[in-house]
């Protein structure tokens, strides 16, 4: 069996960040876990259910032992990839790297340029991570990794990828902060109804993948506040580096970078290369 972990990491230390444990078994992919918060993820591995409806999730910095540890008691067996939506590399930046700038050239027509990282987001985050992975023996895939290598850390970057799992011609809305610019004529109700169209799309492409996920949608009235809706983002966004591993370990991806840092997006919706 295959196992695969996967990290939407915040940028900062004090915001939630959501991780979704999958697997490969005789009956196909599973989701074994999904947390919309470290703290959380290891609660369920120690036999505790998350409760979806809790006012807030506390953020934390990734402890990667922990999450190590945690994944192998859910899995039952040693995570074989890890992957992850946040910006790394072999050696130390604190501004736009070439895998950004890749992005932005294939995909910035379609809406999906990348975020340009700055010494404080993620910063010194981002510089641990890459260090710890790497420590507990999941060096960095570039444009320098065989294809399809597992023991591997993976960088996404959901938008791109949201392009070929839910066949979009451009960039798929469903960012909480961005609700305001993409619905500017709407109240915040509203949104919250545009947003759950777009997670249930979203929602739906995953669990053709994975199964039953783990998780679903409260109704528009169940939701007390816009930023209610900011877990249910950070578990999709999970989901969707999950599905992104599985595609590198089936050589259907492509490293947009080079020999320090790489983005790891479907091949289907590369033009360039």
């Amino acid at each position: 069996m295959t196992t695969i972990l996967a990290l939407d990491a915040a940028w900062t230390s004090t915001e939630p960040s959501g991780v979704a444990l999958v697997q490969d078994g005789p009956c196909g992919w599973r989701c074994v876990a999904i947390a919309p918060s470290y703290e959380s993820f290891f609660a369920q591995a120690e036999g505790q259910v998350t409760d979806w409806g809790a006012s807030k999730f506390a953020g934390s910095a990734p402890d990667v032992p922990s999450l190590l540890r945690a994944a192998r008691s859910l899995a039952g067996q040693p995570v074989d990839l890890v992957t992850l939506d946040m910006p790394v590399a072999t050696q130390p930046f604190a501004s736009r790297r070439q895998a950004d700038q890749n992005i932005s050239i294939e995909f910035g027509a379609r809406w999906c340029a990348a975020h340009t990282p700055s010494a404080k987001r993620p910063g010194s985050l981002g510089a641990l991570l890459s260090l710890a992975w790497s420590a507990n023996g999941y060096q960095l895939a570039t444009t320098a990794t065989r294809a399809a290598e597992p023991g591997r850390l993976v960088e996404v970057y959901p938008h791109p990828a949201l392009l070929s799992l839910l066949n979009a011609q451009q960039r798929v809305p469903y960012k909480v902060s961005k609700s305001r610019k993409y619905w500017p004529k709407c109240n915040v109700q509203e949104r919250i109804v545009k947003l759950l169209v777009v997670f249930k799309s979203i929602h739906e492409k995953v669990e053709g993948v994975f199964g039953n996920v783990g998780f679903d949608f409260p109704s528009p009235a169940g939701i007390p506040t816009l930023s209610h809706l900011k877990r249910y983002e950070d578990v999709l966004d999970a989901l969707v580096c999950a599905w992104v591993g599985l595609e590198y370990l089936q050589s259907r991806t492509v490293a947009l970078g080079d020999e320090t840092a790489a983005i790891w997006c479907p091949s289907d919706v590369v033009k360039t290369l």
